[in-house]
Order: C-alpha cells, then structure tokens, then sequence
C-alpha cells in the first residue's frame, strides 16, 4: 500500500501562471512588469480562502530565479520547471525563498529574523524571495518592525504577502505594496476545474452533481477539490447528483420546505410535529432555524428576480415549488418572517432549552404568517371608514412636518 497520497488540492495545484484560472488581471501584470523589468520590491496579494495566494507567491518565486533548461535565462513569466531553482522551490527546499506562516509566528522576533535575512545576499539564486502568508495576523510591533525594511529593501530581495483579511493590514504597510486583488472563482470556472480533475482521475460525474459542487464551494477552487474528494470517497464509481447531495445536507431540504409551507398555513400542529420528527432524526433547534432562513432568503431572491434561481443548489421540483411561493407572498410577509427566524436563532442562545425555544419561535410565526401588514390594515380600514377618515390619515402624516414648521418659527421669533 502506498503512503504517498496526496490530496487533490494539493495533487493538481497550479504550477505555471497558465495554469491559474481566472487570475486574468494579476497574470498580465506581471507579465507586463517581467518584460519592462519593473518587478516591484513588495507584491500583497489577497482574496478570500482557497484562490490561490499562496500558490501564486511560489509561481512568481520560480518566475523570478528561473534560468532556463540551458541556464542562461532570466525572469520569464513562464518557468521552465525542470531547471534546478524551479525543481527547488517547487520541493519547497530552495535556501532563498523563505516561505513564514504568520498564523503561528506573529512576534517582532519573528520578523526580525525575516529582516536579517532580507540583507544577506541570496546564496544561489537571483532574488531572495520572503513569503509571508496570512500576514494581517502580524502583531502591531511587527509590522512597525518591518516598515523601514519594506520600503528601502535590498534590491536583490522581494517581498510577497498574502492575507484573508485585507483590512487588518495597517495601511501603511498597504502602501509599500503593489496589491493584487484574487478574485472568487465563477461557477461555470469551477466547474471546467472539476471536470478536468476527473478527468485526470478517471471519474465519472454527473452535470448536476457538477454544478452542485461548484455552487458549494463559494468561489474557492480549493474548497471545490475537497468537496470533490469527499464526493469520490462516498460513490467511487460515478458520482451521482443524489450522491452529492446527501453528502451536501441538501437532501433534507424537502423536509424544510414542508415546513415552511405549513408555517405559512398557520398549521400549528402539523410544524409541531414536523420539527419533532427533523430533531428526531438529529438536526439541531439552530440548524432547523438556520435552513428556513436559507428558504425564505432564497424565496425572496426568486421574488425579486427569477434569474437568482441559476445559483441555486435545490433540485427542480424543489425550486419550482419555491417560484410558486414567491409568486404567493410579498416582500413584507417574506421579510417579517426573516426577522423572526434570525431573532429566534438569537435567543436560541440564552434559553433554558434550545428545543422548547425553538417551538415557541415555530408557534408565533405560524400566527404571524396570516396577519396583514400595516399597508394592508391603513388600506382596509380607508375602505370601509370612506374619505374621512384617508383626510385624518393624511393629516396625521403631515403633523410633525407642520408641528416642525410652527417650531422653527418660534425660534426665530
């Protein structure tokens, strides 16, 4: 038996800036700036988890020491990959790219390290290359450590940073670097990637079970390989839509629809006994809340536009019967009901029993679900009581403007 898996994160990591999906932008730049020799001294790049930063810190690494099967190169925007810088830092064992994870080591005395070798030459390669990932977990003494170096740096040392979280990254550190801003992976990005990788691995997939997996992975290609590898794992031969979403918890979702349906009946009992039977089965009070906030979320966006059902991960049947909802309801109804479930997920937290919480939450809104809204009660009430009384409405609606006027005359007198 092999011990020599590796993860397909890892397995099909990007090796080459052609190999970058979706980094357009950064890709041109650098390549631009590699041609007319104008390689900035600090490069900070950042984007949410599983984009690429770090992946792309060690191709701009290669891309600088690069020399060329023959030896003689220089800084390309395509490394060779087999000369002995590339086949280095690709082993991630090369001496002059210092790669530092920020997460466990915040000090100033980390940094001070970093800094000392910033001003030794690099022993064999052209630039000595520091990554820093995940820098914004520096402490405020590092990064003024750092300053002085990051902006008069030896000129045969460059700087690359990458953060999750750009805004605890003290501007004044920002404005030494040129930023490169990842942008979140497309769907239809994620889904080549993912065919491509079963592809290499011999693995039929299904389209649906396709785009249900990159619709979960949220724009990260790294996120959309581990998902995949858990898909593999649970229907090794082909990976089926149902497969996936078993894997996903989406295949409950009928559940959760009955149940909101029947809140929306004011049938008490019967959400009663449907939350008993989901808590049953194992779902947690907050999970229950949590997914009708997720249904009515996703019924107000079919509400407003029927082209947010493109990025939804419920299955036809279970979208379509969404559609006739949003149809049926109206905004207010839609976002009264938001508000009692987010509030209800909020005392969850407090109460003595998040099971008898929860009921108490399902018991108002179903008797919320049929009260008109205040529009609907000033409308009916001006139906009935006839012009007088929409002329005493109106008058009410322009007393604090009048009340306001005979106040500020007041004043000036």
């Amino acid at each position: 038996m092999s011990n020599n898996y590796q993860v397909l994160a890892r397995k099909y990591r990007p090796q080459t800036f052609a190999d970058l999906l979706g980094q357009d932008v950064l890709v041109e730049t650098l390549k631009n700036a590699i041609e007319h020799h104008r390689i900035p001294h600090a490069i900070l790049l950042t984007g949410v988890r599983g984009i690429g930063k770090t992946t792309t810190a060690r191709i701009i690494a290669r891309a600088l020491n690069c020399i060329g099967e023959d030896g003689k190169g220089s800084e390309t925007i395509n490394p060779c990959g087999k000369c002995q810088p590339c086949v280095d830092i690709l082993d991630e064992r090369h001496l002059d790219v210092i790669e530092m994870d920020a997460a466990s080591r915040t000090s100033v005395d980390d940094i001070r390290k970093v800094i000392d070798a910033a001003y030794y030459k690099p022993s064999s390669a052209r630039y000595k290359i520091q990554i820093i990932d995940e820098v914004h977990m520096l402490t405020k003494q590092a990064f003024n450590a750092l300053l002085k170096t990051l902006e008069e740096p030896p000129e045969y040392t460059k700087f690359i940073f990458a953060t999750t979280e750009l805004n605890r990254v003290p501007d004044t550190i920002i404005s030494r670097c040129v930023r490169f801003d990842l942008k979140r992976f497309d769907r239809s990005t994620l889904k080549a990637l993912l065919q491509r990788t079963c592809d290499q691995e011999s693995i039929k997939i299904q389209e649906e079970a396709l785009s249900l997996l990159a619709q979960a992975a949220n724009g990260s290609a790294r996120d959309s390989q581990s998902l995949l590898e858990r898909a593999i794992s649970l229907s090794p031969g082909t990976i089926t839509d149902e497969a996936v979403r078993s894997m996903l918890g989406l295949s409950g979702q009928d559940d959760i629809l009955d149940l909101l349906k029947n809140i929306l009946k004011g049938e008490t009992a019967e959400v009663l006994s449907l939350f008993d039977d989901a808590y049953k089965k194992g779902a947690d009070p907050d999970q229950i809340l949590s997914a009708l906030c997720d249904m009515v979320h996703e019924t107000s966006c079919l509400k407003v536009s029927p082209k947010f059902a493109e990025r939804s991960l419920l299955a036809k049947e279970q979208l379509e019967q969404l559609q006739t909802l949003a149809e049926q309801l109206s905004v207010p109804v839609l976002t009264r009901l938001w508000q009692v479930f987010t509030k209800g997920r909020e005392a969850l937290k407090g109460a003595p029993s998040s099971v008898q919480a929860a009921e108490m939450i399902l018991i108002r809104v179903c008797y919320l679900s049929d009260l008109p809204t205040s529009q609907a009660v000033i409308s009916e009430l001006i139906k009935q009581q006839g012009t007088g009384f929409q002329n005493s409405h109106n008058a009410l609606l322009k007393e604090p403007a009048n009340n306001e006027e005979k106040t500020q005359k007041k004043i000036l007198t």
